[in-house]
Formats: structure tokens, sequence, C-alpha cells
């Protein structure tokens, strides 16, 4: 078990990443500076863009650097991002923080995943990893689900205190990451060129099928739960929520997909993957529409469904894809699938505010229910026959 202490400090990375006190109050802290839903929808898809540039050559970076090295690249950049944004304000600041914090998640994304498997397999337990990615998914979401509650329990005294707060945990993630063991799973000899990051998208997304349709399928899903995380506080405060309500509720739905997480792997076990698959997607896209029809108190079991399900397909899909992805390309493999979701999300969340500032929020909801519908509808069935074909082999 030589590598068994690099999964606590992924853990420590992991709250320091996911224990956002300013993501239940962020968007209304962009209102009270007098932000349209439209140009605070701007500054996260500035966010996105600059992961889509980075993801892959950080991915990349990840693979023949080293996992190690692109986490302390990544937790640095993350303290700075909050820094930025503790100490300037304006809309031009704050897109230098977003550009920031971004390409510091896109030197995280994937790097984590794929060490956590490595650490696994070079110690003889990669049959274990979907148990431990469900773990690790899940302290993410119970420092999420706590700070939830902190930063709505802080913008009660000011908006701006969260970000305070914020900063100093991102700080956490520095230290872990110079601590981390990198596992010798394969020789690094070659140098990162644009051409080699070039063979392994076209070997993931044309050459071997089975993972291009995983890859294509678990980044809609990903679009879809990352863009309700952002939107649901604003639904919550047009029915009357405060920011300490907003903050209790994003706690409770995070320990929901932080419960759920811990028995993915037993109840993907259970339904089979097809059943697994079909049910998430049905919850996952439904409960947009749903919302957007209800726009009352009663969206709250509702969203309970859709964070349930959440903490399934999220380690479930990434399971899919690693098993038939191999050790030298992991990091990137799992960059692209994080680059497609941020490519979805930069295009849909100014959508998303356009719509809300020019039609409602209501109808902005079911809107973007039905282009979830369609996207997922559209690439379901290769996905579950991709799912069948290497279940057979």
């Amino acid at each position: 078990m030589m590598y068994e202490g690099n999964i606590n400090k992924l853990y420590l990375i992991k709250v320091a990443k996911w224990f956002m006190l300013t993501m239940p109050i962020l968007l209304l802290f962009y209102q009270d500076l007098g932000f349209t839903v439209e140009e605070s929808f701007q500054l996260k898809a500035i966010y996105s863009i600059a992961i889509v540039i980075f993801e892959i050559p950080s991915g990349y970076a990840a693979d023949v650097l080293g996992r190690r090295r692109t986490l302390i690249i990544g937790s640095i950049l993350g303290f700075l991002g909050f820094a930025i944004y503790s100490l300037t304000s304006g809309f031009y600041a704050f897109l230098a923080a977003e550009l920031v914090l971004g390409i510091g998640q896109s030197f995280i994304s994937g790097a984590d995943s794929a060490l956590l498997y490595d650490s696994l397999k070079a110690d003889g337990r990669a049959k274990d990893y979907l148990k431990y990615e469900g773990r690790n998914f899940s302290v993410g979401n119970f420092s999420e689900a706590i700070a939830g509650f902190l930063g709505g329990a802080l913008a009660e005294l000011s908006l701006r205190m969260p970000f305070y707060f914020q900063t100093g945990i991102a700080f956490i993630a520095i230290p872990a990451a110079f601590l981390l063991v990198e596992p010798q799973l394969y020789t690094r000899t070659q140098k990162a060129t644009w051409l080699d990051i070039w063979n392994v998208i076209k070997y993931a997304m044309v050459e071997n099928k089975s993972l291009r349709y995983n890859i294509i399928y678990s980044s809609i899903i990903g679009s879809a739960t990352l863009t309700m995380a952002w939107v649901y506080p604003l639904y919550l405060k047009e029915i009357g929520f405060r920011e300490i309500q907003i903050g209790s509720t994003s706690t409770v739905l995070n320990l929901i997909v932080g419960m759920t997480t811990l028995a993915a792997y037993k109840i993907e076990q259970k339904l089979r993957p097809k059943s697994t698959v079909i049910g998430t997607t049905v919850v996952i896209t439904g409960v947009f529409i749903a919302a957007g029809l209800l726009h009352s108190i009663y969206v709250l079991p509702v969203l309970a469904l859709f964070y349930f399900s959440r903490g399934i397909a999220t380690p479930v899909l990434k399971d899919y894809i690693n098993r038939i992805t191999s050790s030298e390309m992991r990091a990137t493999v799992l960059s692209i699938r994080s680059l497609i979701i941020r490519a979805n999300f930069s295009i849909l969340a100014p959508l998303f505010g356009y719509m809300t500032d020019r039609l409602s929020l209501s109808q902005a909801f079911v809107i973007i229910g039905a282009i979830f519908m369609v996207l997922t509808g559209s690439s379901i069935f290769l996905f579950l026959r991709s799912l069948q074909k290497n279940e057979s082999v």
C-alpha cells in the first residue's frame, strides 16, 4: 500500500476545491453590484472558456509531466483567483479572477481522478476505483454541503465576507499537492507536443467509438448538473428565499449527493448499467422542465431527486470511461470530458441569462431542460450500445 497516503491528500485537495462558501451567493453578489443575469453568466462563461482552452493541454501535461506537478499548479492558481476576488471589484477585475480560477481548475480536473486511479492500480487495487472515486466525490459534496450553510450565514453579514474565507480554504490545497507521491506506472520519455495531444484527441473521439460515446454522453449529463448548480439559487431567490435559506438548501442538496455517491457503485450493480443510465437521464433532464412549470416551494423535493440522480451518475459515468482508458492518456481523456462540459456551459449559461432577462426564469428553465432532453436523446442509445459491447468483452 505504498500510495495509500495519496488518497487522504486528494481528499484535502477536493475539500479545498469544493468547500465553496461563495457558490450559493455568487450570482446574488453580482446582482448586488448591479450586474444583470446575462452579465453574471458571462463571467461564469469566461471561467468555462478558460477551462476549455487549457483543459486538454493541462491534462496532457498531467500525463507527461506528472499529475502531482499539475495539481500543484492548479492549487496555487485557485488560491490566487479567490485572492483577486477578495481584494477587487468590478466586471473586468472579476473577469481576471475567473480566468485565473478557470486555468487553475483545468490543471486539477482530470489529474486528480487519474492520480487516484493510478495510485490504486500501483497498489493492485484498480478494481476499487469506483468505490474510492465515490468517496472522493462524497468528500467534495459534504464539503460543499457544509460550505453552503456557512456561506449563506456569512453572506447575511456581508456578501463579500465568504470570499475572504474562501481564499484561506483554497490555500489548503497547496501543501496537500506538494506532499503527493507520483505512481510510476509508465516511463515519461516523450515531450509534450500539440501533435501528441491531437493524437490522443483523435484516438478518444474518432478511432475508439466506445470511448467517444462514453465521453459525449457523460459530458452532456455533466453539463446539465453543472448548469443546475448555478441556476437554482436564482430560482430560490425569486420565490422568496433569503441568503441563509439558500445556503441551507445547498447544504441539504449536497448532503444528498454525498450520501448517494457513497453507495453509487452498489446502486449501479443492483440496477445494472442500462437502468441506471436511463433512470438518471430522465430525472436530470426532466427536473429542469418540472422546476420551470412549478415555480414554487414545491420545487424542493424535485431538486432533491435531481441531486440524488447526480450522486449516482457522476462517479458511475467516470468509472465507465476509466475502464476503457489506458494510464498514459487517462488524464487527457478525462480532460476532454471536462472540456466538452465547460464548452457546453459557456454557450448555455449566457443563453440562460439572456432568456431570463428577456423572458422569465421559469421559461428559461423549461427551454434549457428541453435542450438537454434533445442532447441526451441524441446520444444515449449509442452510449448504451457501447456499454453492452464492453461488458461482453
